[in-house]
């Protein structure tokens, strides 16, 4: 048996990929051309890229429809019904938001309430027509921008394992920047692939304390996606604002640290994680009759006292001890099974 590791950066993270096989040369071939797809992909899908094709559509399909590759077609249908399905919880036309929020400049600041509710109205995927006999994306209105950063990920994940199926790959195990995973069969000797869910970082003494993995997992030809909200973020007034941004009103996330969803499709994965994150702990029900195979755990703060809330299901979690969170002057952290 041949272990193959590779790394790539790309979508401004690392991807990293372990292969098993017998033929060292076969395994690197398909390594390679599945992390060159994940590269194709970020010129294709990058909100900043005057060569990708979202930056195209972002340009010119509010003057006229614009005509896209199939491939990109089929997966803006993906997240038009996931936008359905989550009652508009989850929308790539989140972007004017985002801009408004100051995120993409790194310059986080709390817009005044007319700019943010001039960017609210260019949010939703009802202002987007996809014209299924052209192949053509069409704007309706001044504004309406995409960003794929909740699903482009998962989605070039995924089909990086489409292409080391097809070359005859039946154990790998592909993450980018461990926040979205991918596990084809299983590791040799073992009967799947274990991959630890850390603590999210922040201000709790009692999680940056803990050493123990908030959870441990275990993948078979499953994907896991994890979304936190200490990537991107600001504070203002005393009060930290995180990236993760609510489309139906316009405000970042609040309450929530960390959420990660288990799920066959890397690209569903990614998406509803984002969900998940967006309404919290109390939210988990809702997310997960979403998908029936769904495993899924959310960490939160109770918004009345900050203590730390775990809410998951089919996923075993490691809470913060007594003793640590006594250290950090707080509550001792609840779980919830559900």
């Amino acid at each position: 048996m041949t272990t193959v590791t590779l790394a790539r950066h790309a979508m401004a993270t690392r991807f990293e990929l372990v292969l098993h096989g017998e033929q060292e040369t076969a395994l690197r071939a398909a390594g390679e051309e599945a992390l060159d797809e994940i590269a194709r992909l970020e010129d294709e899908l990058s909100y900043f890229r005057a060569t990708s094709q979202i930056f195209r559509l972002n340009q010119e399909a509010v003057h006229r429809p614009v005509r896209v590759a199939p491939w990109l077609f089929r997966l803006l249908q993906q997240a038009q019904r996931l936008t359905r399905e989550t009652d508009g919880i989850f929308d790539i036309t989140v972007a004017p938001l985002m801009r408004c929020w100051g995120f993409y400049t790194r310059e986080g600041r709390v817009p005044e309430p007319a700019a943010l509710a001039e960017a609210r109205a260019c949010v939703g995927m009802n202002l987007v027509e996809l014209n299924e006999t052209d192949g053509t994306v069409r704007f309706a209105r001044e504004g309406v921008q995409f960003d794929l950063g909740s699903i482009g990920k998962g989605y070039a994940v995924e089909r990086a394992g489409e292409l080391l199926r097809e070359a005859g790959v039946t154990s790998a195990l592909l993450h980018g920047g461990t926040s979205t995973v991918l596990a084809m069969g299983t590791p040799p000797d073992a009967s799947g692939w274990k991959i630890a869910i850390d603590h999210p970082a922040g201000n709790d003494a009692a999680i940056r304390n803990s050493t123990a993995p908030l959870a441990t997992v275990t993948l078979r030809d499953e994907s896991l996606s994890v979304s936190a909200v200490w990537g991107k973020s600001f504070t203002a007034a005393d009060k930290s604002y995180g990236h993760v941004i609510d489309p139906r009103t316009g405000q970042p996330t609040e309450g929530a640290l960390l959420a990660a969803v288990v799920l066959p499709s890397a690209t569903e994965s990614d998406a509803l994680s984002t969900m998940l994150l967006t309404l919290g702990p109390s939210g988990l029900e809702r997310v997960r009759r979403l998908r029936e195979q769904m495993r899924a755990l959310v960490m939160g703060t109770n918004g009345a006292d900050k203590s730390l809330v775990i809410a998951s299901h089919g996923l075993e979690v490691n809470p913060l001890t007594g003793e640590q969170n006594e250290s950090a002057g707080s509550r001792p952290a609840r779980s919830e099974l559900i």
